[in-house]
């Protein structure tokens, strides 16, 4: 009889959380959930308990747990209901939990991803930011602590898959680059006069992927490739000469490394996260994920092209910001998700969130990371900046519209 493999999800009402129960739920004699997680899907999460009968949900809003508690009492769950970001840490670094699957999206999955590290869990890490702004945090708490961290990103997914297990630093394994793939989104090809007038509908119309709308928006400006560039640093110890971004409208092939004797050594499947996600649950073994097997003869060419950094400048910001290090990706991280909340409410043309990051990153002294307070402070100061470059701009907006009014 197969051990149960015990798990909290982090974010389990998120595209990747959904995902991950999918999975589960094709392995129910594999694995346990013991928590569950989410912001304020109070419907989402209520099913989700239902099924999966978790011991603890926690939902980070004091309505919506609320709500939840009434619902579970309701359904006679035996469900313990916890609110508040104490409680995602708490559920994190559970004695009880074998691995944790960290899907929150943003800087506020920094913290329990941080516990369930000093916890010594095994980390199925969705949450990019988590390395972008503490890497070296991260991966110091994980190597300290004896657990282990298994990228579910199918970028970083691929790269892991393609390296020998006992890799060390990608130099010492005979690497010569890592080679990120991106789809392009779906503005691969658009004109500067077509971004201007770019939607957030339209920016989250993702050509291959199903995702989140912030990480959808984060595609099609490739500050998602961007971030991903930073995360590859930290997660194989590659230097940033050595990690190139690759178009690859397909999305078939998932990502590559190229070693120094020639070969090159790619892994390829169906763009569906669950792929990823079911190899990082079973490993070592493999899974069965519920993905539709690739016909290549179906696909019939995989094209290939370099990225054009004037059309997407997110990607240019994130190299500069992981060449200059410290707190620098940190509020490039931090400016990103103002812009980008900002852009999906309306108040945020699409080309202007690159010159709202660049414009924080320039005002920002870089500071080195000592501790977590050294990265919550740049996040705080960085958040602070950028929100002021958006009231200078909406006073900037309608003092032109007054004046053509007058005119």
């Amino acid at each position: 009889m197969i051990d149960r493999k015990r798990l909290t999800i982090l974010g389990s009402t998120g595209s990747v959380g959904v995902s991950t129960l999918d999975v589960v739920a094709r392995h129910r004699e594999r694995f346990e959930v013991v928590a569950l997680t989410a912001h304020h899907q109070t419907e989402a999460l209520f099913k989700q308990c239902v099924e999966f009968r978790p011991a603890i949900a926690v939902m980070l809003e004091p309505a919506a747990a609320a709500e939840l508690q009434e619902r579970v009492s309701q359904a006679g769950l035996q469900c313990q209901v916890r609110c508040g970001a104490q409680a995602l840490e708490e559920v994190a670094s559970l004695p009880g939990v074998d691995a944790v699957m960290a899907a929150i999206v943003g800087v506020a999955g920094l913290r329990p991803t941080l516990a369930a590290a000093r916890a010594g869990k095994t980390i199925l890490l969705a949450n990019k930011e988590a390395l972008v702004t503490a890497g070296a945090l991260l991966m110091d708490a994980v190597r300290a602590n004896g657990g282990a961290l298994l990228p579910i990103d199918s970028e970083h997914n691929a790269i892991f898959q393609a390296l020998p297990r006992d890799f060390g630093a990608a130099e010492r394994a005979g690497v010569r680059r890592i080679l990120l793939t991106a789809s392009g989104g779906p503005f691969r090809s658009a004109s500067p006069r077509e971004l201007e007038a770019v939607t957030p509908d339209q920016a989250c119309a993702h050509p291959n992927w199903v995702m989140g709308r912030k990480i959808s928006v984060d595609s099609a400006t490739m500050m998602n490739k961007g971030l991903e560039v930073i995360e590859a640093r930290w997660l194989f110890d590659a230097r940033p000469d050595q990690i190139e971004v690759v178009i690859h409208p397909e999305s078939v092939v998932h990502s590559l490394v190229e070693y120094i004797d020639g070969s090159v050594i790619a892994q390829l499947g169906n763009p569906d996260m669950r792929t990823p996600i079911a190899f990082a649950l079973g490993f070592p073994e493999r899974i069965a994920a519920g993905v539709e097997f690739l016909d290549l003869v179906r696909v019939g060419a995989l094209h290939f092209e370099r990225p054009d950094t004037h059309r997407f400048p997110c990607l240019r910001l994130a190299y500069e910001a992981l060449a200059a290090g410290g707190t620098a990706p940190t509020a490039l991280n931090a400016a990103n998700e103002v812009a980008v909340a900002s852009f999906l409410g309306g108040a945020l043309g699409f080309r202007q969130i690159p010159a709202l990051i660049e414009a924080v990153m320039e005002d920002l002294p870089r500071a080195a990371v000592r501790s977590l307070e050294d990265v919550l402070a740049a996040d705080r100061a960085a958040r602070e900046r950028a929100e002021a470059w958006l009231r200078t701009a909406r006073r900037g907006a309608a003092a032109g519209e007054r004046q053509a009014v007058r005119s």
